[in-house]
């Protein structure tokens, strides 16, 4: 594994000795569990890349018989398989795949995304172009059965108080691209104490802005797949855990009115999706009384009071690109 160097300085393509305008290497890390067909298509975006350097895809097999049939020796585009040898899930089955990149650089990609082919190239030319750049991410088409949405964030730089603010959805992890010593080092590897790896994309890009601003390429270069199968009832308790975490491992949360708002109103419409009315409506009064304009308190006191389901709720944001 390449470690951080005087590249740091560099601006423009990272040249290497196989010829002019060669780019850095990249490792691209595939967890998959049980969804072999989204994952070859998730791989086939990775292998079509127009990208001007060598690319090494690990598919990391999460509690599910690896397939050694996908692998290929090419030095241009190698494909890996690993069986996750971590924790169960996704943080453990992407820090398997970091751990055992060869690549300078690491890029994540779920197994039911996407990249259009310009997506490596596009944003490593952003990356390695501001001195000492270490994280970067894209924009994102939202495919909501069918239904497509663009989710841009108008800006070329996000900064940590961006993400303490807010979750900042449109940053999908499937477009994150980072320096591999950065992520062995001190931003550090995905937490993998995270309750069922739930938000554990946030708490990487709070990390990781929190050291530099994070550079960002406003074009919908990946293509996520959203469906009403993520969101059953019996995740909201660990949405709530997860969200808990969140606030305990970042305090500067809970310190920004609007970031408290925004945390609080989580938990109070996943208490009021379980059912628990006045635990949501408690969450709700303690958002509003941080941010007396954050949506999500008046939503969780709509469904914990019957005027409307959480479900209908989020069918309609996913609908429109949007989650809660």
């Amino acid at each position: 594994m390449a470690t951080q160097s005087s590249t740091d300085q560099v601006v423009g393509p990272v040249a290497d000795d196989s010829g002019p305008g060669r780019m850095a290497d990249v490792t691209v890390v595939i967890p998959t569990h049980n969804r072999p067909a989204l994952m070859r298509r998730a791989l086939s975006s990775v292998l079509e890349q127009d990208y001007a350097g060598g690319i090494e895809v690990i598919v990391v097999f999460d509690r599910c018989e690896p397939e050694h049939g996908l692998e290929r020796e090419d030095p241009g585009r190698r494909v890996r398989v690993l069986t996750n040898t971590r924790s169960p899930g996704l943080a453990g089955s992407r820090n398997t795949g970091i751990l055992a990149a060869t690549a300078e650089y690491v890029a994540f990609l779920d197994d039911d995304d996407a990249w259009l082919p310009t997506k490596l190239t596009r944003q490593m030319s952003a990356l390695v172009g501001e001195a000492g750049a270490e994280f970067s991410t894209t924009a994102m088409t939202v495919d909501c059965q069918g239904n497509l949405t663009v989710r841009r964030v108008g800006s070329s730089r996000v900064h940590h108080l961006d993400l303490v603010r807010s979750r900042m959805a449109m940053l999908h992890s499937s477009s994150f691209l980072a320096r591999c010593a950065a992520l062995t080092g001190h931003i550090g590897l995905v937490d993998e104490s995270l309750p069922k790896s739930m938000a554990e994309d946030w708490d990487l890009l709070l990390r990781a802005s929190r050291q530099r601003p994070i550079v960002h390429v406003d074009e919908p270069l990946v293509r996520i797949t959203w469906g009403g199968a993520s969101y059953f009832a019996q995740q909201w308790a660990t949405r709530n855990e997860a969200q808990l975490w969140l606030l305990a491992q970042h305090p500067q949360i809970a310190g920004d009115r609007r970031g408290a708002g925004r945390a609080y109103g989580n938990l109070a419409f996943g208490c009021a999706a379980q059912g628990q009315r006045g635990q949501a409506l408690r969450w709700a009064r303690r958002a509003l009384v941080s941010n007396w304009r954050e949506p999500r308190a008046y939503l969780a006191g709509a469904v914990a009071s019957g005027v409307v389901s959480w479900g209908w709720l989020l069918r309609t944001l996913n609908s429109h690109g949007h989650g809660l």
